[in-house]
């Protein structure tokens, strides 16, 4: 019974070990300060790179402030009449998965925009991880015969001793 636990918790230990690492990120839209005026949101997205799969939380006052996704015209002119996506659940923590690989635009509502409170993120596909470069081995040529010769030498030692205790 023991083995078997034994056995069972290597093998967990095991699909952990080859699970591969997931890289989504989930960000805070304004950092600190949130969904909010007074935050210059392309400053803010300058430096990240939005993947696919990633995470926007939208943290914002729910009763006066709103999250809704529209196209690039209406993000430029602040038009909130005909939005592709209402995210806002009235709870001012709302979350929208980037799932699909183009340019997306978001605004808040009730003349916010107006503000400055508008985002615009380019969702791309995550970059392949980075190969290890090939290793140039500088061992000498007698560790490729150590590495034939040493299991030869104890297989013929473990056939000499079965052949041993056998006839002994």
């Amino acid at each position: 019974m023991r083995s078997i636990s034994l056995l069972m918790a290597l093998m967990c230990a095991l699909v952990v070990v080859m699970v591969p690492q997931v890289y989504a990120k989930r960000y805070i839209v304004g950092g600190k300060m949130g969904w909010t005026s007074n935050v210059n949101y392309t400053i803010w997205a300058q430096d990240k790179h939005f993947y696919l799969d990633d995470w926007l939380f939208f943290v914002y006052d729910r009763n006066q402030m709103s999250v809704l996704e529209v196209n690039k015209t209406n993000y430029e002119n602040c038009n909130v009449e005909h939005p592709l996506g209402n995210y806002t659940t009235g709870a001012g923590r709302d979350v929208v998965h980037l799932n699909v690989t183009k340019h997306r635009y978001f605004v808040s509502g009730n003349g916010f925009c107006y503000g400055g409170m508008k985002l615009s993120v380019r969702i791309e596909k995550r970059p392949p991880p980075p190969t290890a470069a090939p290793v140039k081995s500088s061992a000498p040529r007698t560790y490729y015969r150590s590495h034939f010769v040493l299991p030869l030498v104890f297989g013929i030692g473990a056939v000499w001793d079965s052949f041993l205790r056998v006839m002994g």
